[in-house]
């Protein structure tokens, strides 16, 4: 077993804007614990958690790294995440991994939108949150507005742990100690009593001990409350450092040893048995003695170490030749190496524990997401699915060499496993190979490792929009399928009705034959053929969405009828259906974001307009840049990263993030229908 239990590991996720300085404050805690003998940079590319070649380019973190010290007994694991918006997906992934989010934020730059996105998403997963101000030393920085603003935006529970110094050069403690030296910004006394009063409102008998006796408090007697302050969202705390200069360094460190939540204080994680509706939450507990229960949250591979899968262990003790099912597999894999990760660093593990993150190598079935266990008992559960950014930024994938289509789409798989919001279809209609990600530096960072890693080389076009197809109004239809070729015939007969649904909630298929008119077995076959119908379009040959198909009547014959002949009938009649049904071709729109400085605003509001956009907002960035919101085609959107070059002289800067499916114009859809109909025909 281990030197330590499970009560004494912190697992945080440190999240942010890129340039927040995350990765140089992992190096700053990391030397301070005297994990590492030298602090490295990321302009020297010797970082611990920065190891890829391709982060040392970029000089930004593209992957999740996991570095850990030891202080004072305490096993913290910490997990170092992207801060650009094309990465979200990747920082998003470790999050079921950890109890604490820690939200660093650089000083320099104000709030920015990746700290709203990870505050939001972390409290969206129930994760206990603590805000990290960097670069506290930085000249004309002013750290009371920024707690300010911090507070005027997160809400009032946002409350300093510790004040920075009159010199900032230092920080000063302003939980466990009362009272202190002189701060830059109000005082160690008030600080202290103001959190003291957040920490004791959610334990009545200590609050009651704390304001009608007047007994100071202990830091021992304060340990449960604060920890369901943390749980509960009533309490965020703000810690400040310069990781560059090790301001606060030593305090933080303490910080996340004494005050942070162990695996069994934070909020257990959202486990599931079943799929679906039928689906039940399943408890599951800390005990090193009951099943192994673990999850694994990232996945990586290399050519020459194959396969790495990095899990988080809920419950159980895992050792080396441990069997291990994945999923719903019945076959189970041995664990032959356990590793520890320090970085690009591995170590073995002889065992692990409830709350340890660690890892194996080269077991090739294993999967992001999936949950490894030793009994079949838990063949069936499952994480609660995270949330990601929908991918919409695509690329068509051309292999220079033709032979290469099974090269590309093998290491597709591979570069798709690695990170959730990248997705690599192959479009039958356009036949074509699309990856698509959440932004322009995604999709280069892939096309670089199709090259590298795999020696696959592409050319690359704009991809094929994903339109689709609904319906406005409700119709019915039947069709009865009859097939006679000598000896047993195809019978079938399908009576039913469509109706609109709306955005976004997808396909629904009701049951509601009475009688037995047609035999239960044989409605798969119904709705089989329903969703091939779906799938070909009506329209333009997009897949249909949002309505719902009811059977309610129909017929069969005792011989004669078969699956066949159902699948036809159910496809015919849905077809008639929805040419009564007022089908339309919808296309998605997309909330786009320009930043840009002000004196191109009025090019790129008019540039927006001409793209069939709607401006919706305009703001001002920390920066003194303005700041344009509005929703727009997609289809619109294909070259708008050279436009807006062209228009801002390279200044400009955009996100997009998937809003919704609308009807595109009358003759668009017209356009459409064409197209699809020519490349039915062959063009004639």
């Amino acid at each position: 077993m281990p030197a330590y239990t499970t009560h004494d590991i912190r697992n945080i996720a440190l999240v942010g804007q890129s340039g927040a300085g995350k990765t140089t404050l992992v190096e700053a805690l990391l030397y301070r614990a005297g994990t590492i003998k030298n602090q490295g940079s990321i302009e020297q590319g010797n970082t611990v958690c920065d190891f890829d070649p391709q982060e040392r380019q970029y000089e930004h973190s593209l992957n999740a790294s996991l570095p850990w010290f030891e202080k004072e007994g305490k096993h913290v694991n910490l997990l170092d995440t992207p801060g650009l918006h094309d990465f979200f997906g990747r920082a998003f992934s470790v999050l079921k991994a950890v109890e604490t989010t820690a939200i660093v934020i650089n000083a320099e730059a104000d709030i920015e939108s990746a700290t709203q996105t990870m505050m939001e998403h972390a409290k969206e997963d129930e994760l206990c949150r603590i805000i990290i101000i960097n670069k506290i030393d930085s000249p004309d920085v002013d750290l009371e507005t920024l707690v300010n603003g911090i507070q005027n935006t997160f809400g009032s529970e946002c409350l300093p742990l510790n004040l920075p110094s009159a010199s900032r050069d230092k920080v000063v403690d302003c939980f466990f100690k009362p009272e202190g030296e002189a701060t830059l910004f109000s005082s160690v006394e008030e600080a202290h009593t103001t959190i003291i009063d957040q920490v004791v409102e959610v334990d009545e008998e200590l609050m009651e001990i704390y304001l009608e006796q007047g007994q100071e408090l202990d830091p021992k007697q304060l340990h449960d409350p604060f920890e369901k302050a943390l749980r509960d969202g009533h309490l965020i705390s703000i810690c400040f450092v310069s990781a560059k200069s090790g301001a606060g360094i030593g305090e933080l460190l303490e910080v996340m040893a004494k005050l942070m939540p162990d695996p069994t204080e934070g909020n257990p994680p959202n486990f599931l048995k079943g799929e679906g509706s039928s689906a039940v939450a399943i408890d599951i507990g800390t005990d090193p003695a009951k099943h192994a229960v673990a999850h694994v949250f990232k996945v990586s591979n290399d050519p020459f170490r194959r396969k790495l899968c990095i899990f988080r262990i809920h419950q159980g003790t895992i050792t080396p030749n441990t069997q291990l099912f994945i999923g719903e597999a019945r076959k189970p894999f041995k664990v032959s190496h356990l590793l520890r990760l320090q970085g690009s660093e591995q170590s073995e593990m002889a065992s692990a524990i409830p709350g340890d993150i660690c890892a194996v190598s080269r077991v090739d079935e294993i999967f992001r997401d999936a949950v490894l266990h030793d009994s079949h008992d838990e063949d069936n559960f499952h994480l609660q699915p995270e949330s990601y950014p929908m991918p919409l930024f695509g690329l068509a994938l051309i292999p220079n060499n033709r032979s290469d289509d099974q090269k590309l789409s093998d290491a597709l798989h591979k570069l798709e496993s690695e990170d959730p919001c990248l997705v690599f279809e192959h479009d039958t209609q356009a036949n074509e190979t699309v990856i698509r990600g959440l932004g322009d530096l995604q999709l280069r960072i892939v096309l670089e490792q199709l090259e590298a890693r795999y020696n696959v080389h592409v050319e690359t076009r704009p991809p094929s929009i994903p339109y689709r197809e609904t319906i406005n109004a409700p119709a019915e239809a039947h069709h009865r399928h009859k097939k006679q070729t000598g000896g047993a015939g195809q019978f079938g007969e399908v009576y039913l009705r469509i109706a609109p649904l709306s955005r976004g909630e997808g396909f629904e298929f009701v049951d509601q034959i009475k009688g037995g008119v047609i035999p239960a077995p044989f409605l798969p076959a119904i709705e089989k053929g329903i969703r091939q119908a779906l799938e070909e379009g009506f329209i333009a040959g997009y897949p249909l969405q949002d309505l719902k198909v009811t059977v309610f009547d129909g017929k069969f014959h005792a011989v004669d009828s078969k699956e066949i002949a159902f699948v036809a009938a159910g496809k015919k009649a849905f077809q008639i259906a929805l040419e009564n049904a007022h089908p339309v071709v919808l296309e998605p729109m997309v909330e786009l974001r320009v930043e840009a400085q002000g004196e191109a605003m009025g090019d790129i509001t008019a540039d927006l307009s001409s793209l069939r956009g709607r401006i919706s907002n305009t703001g001002t960035a920390s920066n003194g840049h303005l700041i344009i919101s509005g929703l727009a085609p997609l289809a619109e959107l294909d070259d708008y990263s050279s436009r807006l070059k062209s228009i801002t002289g390279g200044e400009g800067s955009y996100k997009i993030i998937f809003s919704h499916y609308a009807p595109v114009p009358g003759n668009i859809q017209q356009q459409l229908a064409k197209k699809h109909q020519q490349a039915i025909h062959g063009g004639n």
